[in-house]
């Protein structure tokens, strides 16, 4: 295959992708475009900056955006608009931010004229699908480079060394093994690897970075209320905001109770299990109130339809097909279910726990007068449910009468 002539790489300014960046330079003799993107993962992107120009990267093909909105909007309140759990516990942070990037990957090599992106995930993971299905599907031509399942830089001690080769800066911790691997942005934080390898071991305390622990949260309780409007949440409070400034506003709420903390061993596309520990204070505690807000604006059929279709959806997103038709179909079918979800939650925040405690709405499907124990002046005729049950239980009569003779 003839070398490409210019690359798109997802390029995060840290050793790895820095490695990649060069190694792609003189394996292929390539030009480099670099994008960073800040997903709100809390860190100083304009190093990012500096580092590729070290690198040799020209100023106007460095690219470094803020999608913190875009993220919330486009992405993960969809995701939300389902009640999303992959395998029951997993909120998906890091399966969701990858087709933002990817499409942004591709987006940009459109602007610049290069033939090829490039992404820093290993051949073990789960990435590397997501990232490679979202760029065919947006752009069947373009060709995708995985220089971890191309090089020889198989150790630890080899990338070091072709990294001092080519005077490629060296943080200090870096030239020792890492005790876990972060990913982050404004959804979670994912930690794996080295210390969380074994699964029966509990995890360190070290490895929490977004929220406290539960036993040394605060012994008084916190009351939030979250307004939503046709299944996205809009307000914190009385106070309308933009979805990222919504979910920040969440992720401090939530970190400082301790809520949205996850050991998980799961199943991942590739067919290994993996075990990882995952942070999601904002994003359990918006699942909790938009499932309260469901409990009172959805009929009994749409919301149980919508229970039987999640974890479907949820697999195609932890699986890496977004732009997918059938994801598309779903998120169709999600949607038209969001319509009159519109109301307000009131939540208890206590040690780990985001707790519904109230929830109204003015297309409330809830009535008192049809389940009061005291007197429904006729709204409910009890004698209904009589002929009700005979009807339910006829094919179960039948069947035992069946199996008696």
């Amino acid at each position: 295959m003839t070398a490409p002539k210019k690359v798109v790489l997802a390029y995060s300014g840290g050793l790895d992708t820095s490695i990649i960046l060069k190694w792609l330079q003189t394996e292929y003799g390539c030009e480099v475009v670099t994008f960073t993107a800040d997903l709100g993962q809390g860190e100083e992107l304009e190093p990012a900056r500096a580092k590729a120009e070290l690198l040799g990267v020209r100023p106007e093909n460095i690219f470094i955006e803020d999608l913190r909105e875009e993220f919330v909007r486009d992405f993960v309140f969809p995701m939300f608009r389902a009640n999303t759990l992959y395998e029951g516990q997993y909120l998906l942070g890091t399966s969701i931010a990858r087709p933002l990037i990817a499409q942004r990957l591709v987006e940009i090599a459109e602007a610049t004229g290069a033939d090829a992106v490039a992404h820093g995930a290993t051949g073990k993971g789960n990435d590397q699908v997501r990232f490679e299905l979202a760029a065919y599907a947006l752009d069947p031509g373009i060709r995708v480079i995985a220089p971890w399942r191309e090089w020889d830089l198989t150790s630890r001690t080899k990338l070091l060394e072709f990294a001092e080769a080519h005077q490629i800066p060296i943080a200090r911790d870096k030239r020792g093994e890492a005790p876990f691997s972060v990913d982050a942005n404004l959804l979670h934080t994912s930690s794996e690897g080295k210390v969380l390898e074994n699964p029966a071991e509990e995890a360190p305390a070290y490895v929490y970075q977004r929220t406290v622990d539960p036993e040394a949260a605060p012994d008084t309780p916190e009351y939030v209320e979250i307004g939503f409007e046709r299944g996205d949440a809009v307000a914190v409070d009385d106070a309308t905001l933009s979805p990222a400034a919504l979910l920040t506003r969440l992720n401090a709420l939530g970190g400082r109770h301790g809520i949205g903390r996850l050991d998980l061993v799961e199943n991942r596309f590739v067919g290994m299990k993996s075990r990882g520990i995952y942070e999601t204070p904002g994003g359990t505690v918006l699942l909790a109130a938009h499932r309260g807000i469901e409990s009172i604006t959805l009929d009994r059929g749409a919301m149980h339809l919508k229970d039987e279709l999640m974890p479907r959806y949820a697999e195609l997103i932890y699986n890496g097909f977004w732009f997918s038709p059938e994801r598309a179909m779903l998120q169709a079918a999600i949607d038209t279910s969001q319509a009159g979800v519109t109301g307000t939650v009131r939540l208890k925040l206590y040690k780990g726990q985001a707790s519904v405690v109230g929830r109204r709405s003015d297309g409330s499907l809830y009535s008192e007068a049809h389940v009061t124990f005291e007197d429904d002046a006729g709204a409910y005729d009890q004698k209904d449910a009589a002929g009700f049950i005979r009807l339910n239980a006829l094919r179960l009569k039948l069947l035992a009468a069946r199996d008696r003779r």
